[in-house]
């Protein structure tokens, strides 16, 4: 049984891990995270822990980590369907049915017609008259004019006089690859289509990547070029009934985006109108068994088989085309809808720093504050998000043509982190020099930070990152010494700079918590992440305060945190929010490489040994994207 991703995905969604290993494992709270004995190892003193939060469990003795599922098909020695299954009834949801698919996707197709052409005798001037037909009113036939024109079957791959044959079944991917093979043969057919591509500079090789293609203005060439399709036809909303009963083709004389899912496979269409008086310009598939615009960013494929590494998200599919052809492969674009949560988790999929592009204009500005109140709750540690602000009058199109595609990246690579543009579209709005307007932006950062997580860090970064930003005196301030940007390099070990990182930023101790799994206890960062964890749910949500909270709480270490305090420059390398959540992730992963490193040099049985490498290689792979991407 195939169990799609989204389900195994809801189904972790409604289990509480807590409560499932309570029913096997007797767990007291500690701190951030709930303990107990471990059940894969025998032990005096409790090392199996679970959070919560993470929905994970892990075992810092026998190294035995996972979710729910695995759990349970370790602890009951069961296989992956039987578990979900479980899982399944105690949650509701239901699992996919075996050839539940394959129905879904399945229509009932026609036995074949031979095409039958009824000439129709016209006078002169009735072929040189225009043909007038109001789509919207069907009481007037707006066929007429169509239904009795000749129609040569040769032209769709037809024989004219084809056999009946039985009926059977189709399939919609099928159906839908061979529409798309059927409207890219009919652009060299449009000398309007072509000149419309040529204008918009897409090459020969272009046209073919993308798979480009020509609608005609036949009203019902579909219903010609496929008569055994009809139903999948209409399943897949390509072709429509009027009020009077009279079916007719979605798309017509207009120019055809193909649209591919994450898989390659056509799922629906986008059509521009040629004329620019059609309205509207673009029409999009509706949704259908396997189309659902809200799921699809146009590009992604694409973008993927070329291995893109920077995604961009742009406004229409023109945008994401022209940038592949001047070599940036991923840009992507939303079908017709404004940008959501679905299509901003896709992006953070393929990578944790995504870029997004608007317009300069006023409704740019609108779409951008809408998007970042969509995206702050998505913005857990380690993701960035950037605001790229084209100039007014231009698309990125527009702009490549003008200025260039240099000149283009340039702007692209400069487009400020979401912390300087928020702190930009505030200011716009407030006086920043009154007390008063600082006292609005605050309150206004206020109701943006709500949006983020509460686990995380970045709301805490963001707020002080303001305060600063406007001016507020610290309370508290580390005394640096004269070389302290020598000291980062050459007096400063990594152990105490992490020390120094969270003494500052406090919240960004959950970078650091599986630390504690690998550290040796005498290490002063260990004991300090010790102390951390005993009280890290009693901070108070100001930074400052928690800082303050903090020094009180590791007050038996006093002397040695003056000492790192005064030989490290904390504060002038995190000034940005995303820079110091960047560093400590950092120095975070660095840190469990070393000791990782450090513990497998030990005596150990075959079973640690194999738990610790494979965390190391995970951990390694960790580190290499970090880098590729950075």
């Amino acid at each position: 049984m195939a169990i799609p991703q989204h389900t195994i995905d809801q189904i972790l969604d409604r289990t509480d891990i807590v409560d499932l290993i309570g029913q096997r494992v007797k767990l007291k709270k500690t701190g951030r995270t709930y303990s107990g004995c471990c059940p894969f190892h025998q032990e005096k003193s409790p090392s199996f822990h679970v959070y919560r939060d993470k929905q994970y469990y892990h075992c810092f003795g026998c190294q035995a980590n996972g979710n729910a599922i695995r759990f349970l098909m370790d602890i009951d020695s069961r296989n992956f369907v039987d578990v979900m299954k479980d899982l399944s009834s105690q949650t509701g949801i239901e699992l996919p049915k075996d050839n539940h698919d394959n129905k879904r996707l399945a229509y009932k197709r026609e036995s074949a017609k031979p095409a039958v052409a009824t000439p129709k005798v016209e006078t002169k001037a009735q072929e040189n008259a225009p043909v007038q037909a109001d789509i919207n009113n069907f009481e007037a036939d707006p066929f007429e004019a169509f239904q009795y024109q000749e129609f040569d079957p040769s032209q769709f791959d037809l024989a004219e006089n084809a056999e009946p044959s039985f009926s059977q079944e189709g399939n919609l991917y099928d159906l839908l690859e061979n529409v798309a093979q059927f409207y890219e043969r009919q652009l060299p057919n449009s000398k309007s289509a072509q000149k419309y591509f040529k204008h918009r500079g897409l090459s020969q090789d272009t046209l073919q990547f993308w798979r480009l293609g020509y609608a005609p203005e036949d009203w019902q060439h579909l219903e010609k070029a496929f008569p055994q399709d009809i139903e999948g036809l209409k399943l897949l909303g390509l072709i429509r009934s009027s009020d009077s009963g009279r079916d007719f083709d979605l798309l017509r004389d207009r120019v055809i985006f193909p649209i591919r899912d994450a898989k390659g496979r056509v799922v629906g269409f986008g059509g521009r109108a040629l004329n620019d008086e059609i309205k509207p310009k673009y029409i999009n598939s509706p949704d259908s068994e396997v189309f659902h615009k809200n799921q699809l960013l146009y590009g992604l494929y694409e973008g993927r088989k070329q291995r893109a590494q920077d995604w961009l998200m742009v406004e229409g599919y023109m945008d994401v085309i022209a940038l592949q052809q001047y070599g940036i492969h991923g840009a992507v674009a939303t079908l017709g809808t404004a940008s959501n949560t679905e299509h901003l988790n896709i992006l953070f999929k393929q990578n944790s720093r995504i870029t997004i592009a608007f317009d300069g204009d006023a409704a740019g500005q609108k779409a951008a504050k809408r998007t970042l109140e969509i995206a702050l709750p998505l913005l857990n540690d380690g993701r960035e998000l950037k605001f790229f602000v084209l100039p007014k009058e231009h698309d990125p199109d527009s702009l490549i043509r003008r200025e260039g595609i240099e000149t283009f990246k340039k702007l692209w690579d400069q487009a400020p982190l979401l912390s300087d543009f928020v702190f930009a579209l505030l200011s716009q709005q407030f006086d920043v020099t009154s007390p008063e307007g600082k006292s609005q932006v605050m309150a206004e950062l206020n109701q943006l930070t709500e949006l983020l997580p509460k686990q995380g860090s970045y709301r805490y970064l963001l707020r002080q990152f303001f305060r600063e930003k406007l001016g507020f005196n610290k309370k508290w301030q580390a005394q640096v010494s004269l070389d302290a940007s020598l000291s980062f390099n050459i007096r400063t070990k990594d152990e105490d700079f992490a020390v120094a990182i969270l003494m500052n930023h406090p919240f960004l101790y959950i970078h650091f918590e599986n630390l504690r799994a690998v550290i040796p206890q005498e290490e002063l960062l260990a004991q300090v992440l010790n102390t951390f964890d005993k009280v890290f749910d009693e901070l108070p949500d100001d930074q400052e305060l928690a800082t303050y909270y903090m020094l009180g709480a590791c007050s038996r270490f006093h002397q040695e945190l003056s000492d790192i305090m005064q030989r490290t420059n904390i504060q002038a390398l995190t000034q940005a929010p995303e820079m110091a959540d960047k560093l400590a992730s950092e120095y975070a992963l660095a840190l469990q490489e070393k000791y990782l490193k450090q513990k497998l040099k030990a005596p150990l049985s075959l079973i640690e040994s194999r738990n610790l490498r494979q965390q190391l290689n995970e951990l390694t792979k960790k580190i290499g994207l970090r880098l590729l991407h950075s």
